[in-house]
């Protein structure tokens, strides 16, 4: 038998490149991987999104690959669009020109760059990708009722996965050979800026200084906030100031109130969130752990996701006493005034420790420590070889 050299020096392998995909669909995707890259300094890091006006301020070691926008892209015939769908893969329709390009970036990236690692946040599709072109892959876990067998492929198909919570937060059914195989970072968010004040929010933002204030703010993924339940609240707490931040719905027989304003979409969210006495959210996970950062009462609403994703982190949540979870808009005064009584039981205290400033560090330092795990004691690429 021939003995091959194997690789030993780690500085070798920090000059691997680990890739990373990030779903274009919100903003929260986005801030993980930034929080990852700027840790996994100065290994490269080379990003891969439809969307590249999303990464603001890249750190130095990381570049971004465009890829074609699939979404809502069509099949180049109707006997293509009629295929049956695969129950080994979650989305992946025949014929649509821009899954092809887009996959076939991806994969001839990882042909030629042999990276250490393939990070997936998040698409079934390409965590099995990676896995075919036998680069090890880490999956982003997120919230959900994931139990299709695409999903279920896919997880087994890694190398680890990363949770970006705490594993307080973890559902009661997820399996416990994942669970093993989970790397619980804490709240994955970005943690540079020192947390604001509510009093110095407040004049900042030219809020009152006294006043009762309700914040109710969306993440950039989803619908928006209904403002139609919201005039009941401003007509509930009539004295209170309430405040929309993010996308709003209108339906066209709402009654605007004094009280209730419309702030848009803001780069300065937590400045906001500080402002509030109780903030109402719709609970994407990276949204969640920015409020629970400040730490405020509590009323999580989820938007309509797929897999239940907003649903199962609101169980979470309230499961922990740490928010009020209401499956609807509240209809009535009532309604409303029966959750922000609830929300003023939640345990703040307990809700801020859900955020470590180290988390980024931490999943970093795990994804390395994996890295070492795999290649080590690796042999050097033969194809590579061959090709010189």
């Amino acid at each position: 038998m021939v003995s091959h050299p194997v690789i030993t020096d780690s500085s070798t392998l920090s000059r691997r490149p680990v890739g990373y995909f990030v779903h274009h669909h919100g903003h929260g995707h986005a801030k993980r991987c930034l929080a990852i890259a700027h840790q996994l300094n100065p290994r490269p890091v080379i990003i891969f999104c439809a969307k590249p006006d999303i990464f603001p301020n890249l750190p130095d070691n990381a570049e971004i690959v465009s890829l074609p926008d699939f979404h809502g892209k069509q099949a180049r015939s109707e006997h293509l669009h009629q295929q049956p769908p695969c129950s080994a893969l979650d989305c992946a329709p025949v014929g649509v020109s821009a899954i092809r390009e887009a996959s076939g970036i991806i994969a001839g990236w990882l042909a030629r760059e042999d990276p250490a690692l393939f990070v997936v946040d998040v698409s079934a599709e390409l965590a099995l990708l990676s896995r075919i072109c036998s680069v090890p892959v880490v999956k982003i876990r997120m919230h959900g009722d994931r139990e299709d067998a695409a999903h279920q492929a896919a997880y087994s198909a890694c190398a680890g996965i990363l949770a970006p919570f705490d594993e307080i937060l973890e559902q009661p059914d997820w399996p416990d050979h994942l669970r093993a195989r989970t790397f619980y970072a804490g709240g994955l968010i970005d943690t540079r800026n020192p947390v604001p004040d509510k009093a110095e929010s407040r004049k900042l933002l030219g809020l009152p200084k006294h006043q009762q204030i309700f914040v109710i703010v969306a993440g950039n993924g989803g619908v928006g906030i209904p403002i139609a339940p919201v005039t009941l609240a401003a007509r509930a707490y009539p004295d209170a100031l309430w405040l929309t931040v993010g996308k709003t719905v209108r339906y066209g027989h709402e009654t605007d109130f004094s009280n209730l304003r419309d702030v848009g979409w803001v780069d300065n969210v937590n400045d906001y969130l500080a402002a509030a006495d109780v903030v109402v959210a719709t609970p994407g996970d990276t949204l969640t752990h920015e409020i629970a950062r400040v730490g405020r009462p509590l009323i999580c609403i989820p938007e309509w996701c797929y897999y239940n994703e907003q649903v199962r982190k609101a169980e979470a949540l309230a499961a922990q006493n740490l928010a009020v979870y209401s499956p609807t808009w509240p209809a009535s005064f009532g309604q409303w005034r029966s959750l922000v009584e609830q929300a003023g039981q939640c345990d703040i205290s307990r809700q801020r420790l859900l955020v470590d400033d180290r988390a980024a560090s931490w999943a970093a330092a795990w994804l390395e420590e994996l890295i070492q795990k795999l290649w080590l004691e690796s042999t050097p690429d033969e194809q590579m070889k061959a090709e010189k």
